[in-house]
């Protein structure tokens, strides 16, 4: 008891600390209820709309309720108020002893709206840190009891907040600017031609979105989550293409309507209706109750939460992931096009970004990979929970179109990975020569290997995999969140095991990087086995583990953005950005071009030209000419700086003999 007493003080101050971080300064003490279930079979009483609010400044609570009752006879109501598991408080009224007109209760169908005052004896006994803890983990659950033989008749259970959350817009905001920053720098690095910084900050970039969407992948579950790990995923559901937008709504709701689906109307029935987000109460198991109230879970709650209607979440999935689409591509077009008349203009040199003015199409259908592959877990997921619900047809061919071709998309460019790896061993005994020397195989296909290491070229195909698998557990079992949480843990154990033990990404810290992101996911999974309660731990386990997990992983995140903001500015304001990392072990460095070989090639070449004698052509002119790929004899290909280096000193001595 003294143990648990000790950790709740130390509990109720840290979330305090973070209280005072995510919530507003100003704010109402209340505390409130919005849904009222039956946590026992056969209960007599029970309400299909139920909102309390507590407010201790002036000891009064306004209640709306609208219910059933069956109850016939003289009672007791045994309360028990729960934080965390923890019962903290038990009290026996008796309705007699108060004018609520419960003397005795009569069966009857309840519609009422009143306010009530509340004993300032039952107000003292609750702690004070009750009304600041963000997402509080608390209860309250009545008995109804039948006088002298004390038979319990009903069971009623109400989750209690205070308002205040974790869930925060600013979040959202903070974590996606970052991310999309790092790979948008990631990108405009590629084509100044900086190949190695690029591909460390595009490594570094997807591992920080992959675990955003890893976040937002256990909200998904249909497991019962405690309150503050469901408002900490929210945070990252915007990685998932879940963000509401008003007009999208109406969109998604006249396209539904047009093409035969019947709209869901929860969001507008809540003046009559209460809906209970399924958190962690092992007596909620059924999706509407006998009284007509909405309980929400897995991929419904986080529809929910973010205030759209469920008939309309894939299709706001669908449109968000095509604005992505289609905006990249007017980006990378429109860039192309400034850079070509501010060559025409004189405005820029004609030397920059020769690269992308040339091969500009090619580039562009590696963009499009790296859009495929950030957005598979998303339409993969969504498509597949679709094909479950089927709220149209035309919503359900638009699920099977963006899965079959995302799919066969990613898919195709592994296998042309794979392909051009295995002719590069064949004829060169390297695949890193074909893959890293033909500029266009790299611009292309670059980002679906570039971030392994060169022999670990098809790691691509288990990374896909991997993605393809949660999508199918989080999608097709959601009636099931045991068996979600059980997948989810073996998926878990094999990433990090693999990870850990073949090591495939480019060299040691990004492989650190990412090793660590596996740990954190491994640490989550396990942590949705144990909120499942399948092994029956006390409630009080369950409380502790669902803090954990929040402070565990804002901690991690915060670390990750740290080190992806870090790296980032470092490599936008270096000269050389390409110098501040060592070269890969796979030797691909020799077949990349990049500035700083551009640079020693352009010195060399004019110190041949000067001693041949041959003034009339320039470094520039010399340092242009290029060795043909192995691959597509129109594309230009740097040999390395040592080849050049060997030509150079051949072409003074037979001017000095």
């Amino acid at each position: 008891m003294t143990t648990t007493m000790h950790f709740l003080r130390a509990h109720y101050l840290l979330m305090t600390l973070t209280g005072l971080i995510f919530s507003p300064v100003f704010c109402i003490q209340k505390l409130e209820s919005t849904a009222l279930v039956s946590c026992q079979e056969n209960s007599r009483f029970s309400a299909s709309l139920f909102n309390v609010v507590f407010t201790p400044n002036n000891n009064s609570a306004s209640f709306q309720i609208v219910a059933t009752s069956t109850v016939e006879n003289y009672v007791t109501f045994d309360i028990r108020a729960y934080a965390y598991g923890y019962q903290i408080l038990q009290r026996v009224v008796d309705p007699c002893q108060l004018d609520v007109g419960l003397c005795p209760m009569q069966a009857s169908r309840l519609t009422n709206k009143f306010n009530q005052k509340v004993d300032p004896a039952f107000v003292k006994d609750l702690p004070g840190l009750a009304y600041s803890v963000p997402d509080l983990d608390a209860s309250v659950r009545v008995f109804i009891n039948v006088t002298g033989t004390n038979e319990s008749i009903a069971c009623l259970e109400a989750k209690i907040s205070n308002g205040k959350t974790v869930n925060q817009l600013a979040v959202k905001w903070l974590t996606a600017v970052i991310a999309g920053l790092a790979l948008t720098a990631s990108a405009v690095i590629h084509f100044l031609g900086q190949f190695n910084a690029a591909a460390h900050l595009a490594a570094n970039a997807l591992s920080l979105f992959g675990y955003f969407q890893g976040q937002a992948a256990l909200g998904l579950m249909a497991v019962h989550l405690p309150p503050i790990v469901q408002s900490w995923t929210q945070n990252f559901q915007w990685s998932m293409g879940i963000i509401r937008v008003g007009f999208l709504q109406i969109i998604a709701t006249w396209y539904q309507r047009a093409t035969g689906g019947t709209p869901a109307t929860l969001l507008d029935s809540l003046a009559s209706v209460s809906v209970s987000v399924q958190k962690r109460s092992a007596h909620v198991r059924r999706k509407e109750d006998e009284s007509g109230m909405h309980i929400v879970r897995g991929i419904e709650r986080v529809a929910f939460l973010s205030n759209i209607e469920t008939t309309n979440l894939f299709l706001t999935g669908v449109m968000f992931f095509v604005i992505f689409v289609f905006g990249t591509v007017l980006v990378v077009a429109g860039f192309k096009g400034v850079c070509q008349l501010l060559v025409k203009k004189g405005i820029m040199k004609s030397h920059r970004f020769t690269d992308f003015r040339r091969d500009w199409r090619v580039i562009l259908k590696g963009v499009l990979y790296r859009v495929a592959l950030i957005g598979f877990l998303q339409m993969a997921t969504l498509s597949l929970w679709e094909l479950t619900r089927v709220d149209s047809g035309a919503e359900a061919a638009l699920a099977v179109l963006f899965l079959v071709g995302l799919t066969g998309f990613l898919g195709w460019g592994a296998f042309m990975v794979i392909r051009t790896a295995q002719r590069s061993v064949a004829v060169y005994q390297n695949p890193a020569y074909i893959l890293y020397s033909d500029s266009r195989v790299l611009s292309k296909l670059g980002f679906l290997y570039i971030q392994f290491r060169a022999s670990a070229y098809y790691f691509v195909i288990p990374y896909l995999g991997y993605i393809m698998l949660k999508s199918l557990f989080i999608a097709l079992a959601q009636p099931r969140g045991v068996v979600q949480a059980v997948a989810l843990l073996v998926i878990e154990a094999a990433a990090v095991i693999s990870a850990s033990v073949m090591r495939p990404w480019m060299d040691k810290p990004t492989n650190s990087f990412n090793i660590a992101i596996c740990v954190v996911n491994f640490l989550n999974a396990i942590f949705l086995f144990i909120f499942t309660n399948v092994i029956g731990v006390p409630g009080v386990v369950v409380g502790v583990f669902g803090v954990v997990l929040f402070a565990l992983n804002a901690v991690f995140a915060c670390v990750l953005l740290i080190m992806v903001i870090v790296s980032t500015t470092l490599i936008m304001l270096r000269k050389n950005p390409d110098a501040r990392y060592r070269l890969m072990a796979d030797d691909r460095a020799s077949f990349m071009k990049s500035e700083i070989n551009l640079d020693t090639v352009k010195e060399l070449d004019a110190l041949a030209a000067t001693a041949r004698g041959d003034k009339s052509r320039s470094s520039l002119q010399l340092g242009q000419k290029r060795s043909q790929s192995p691959i597509a004899p129109s594309v230009p290909l740097l040999p390395t700086s040592s080849s050049r280096l060997n030509s150079s000193q051949s072409a003074l001595s037979t001017h000095t003999s």
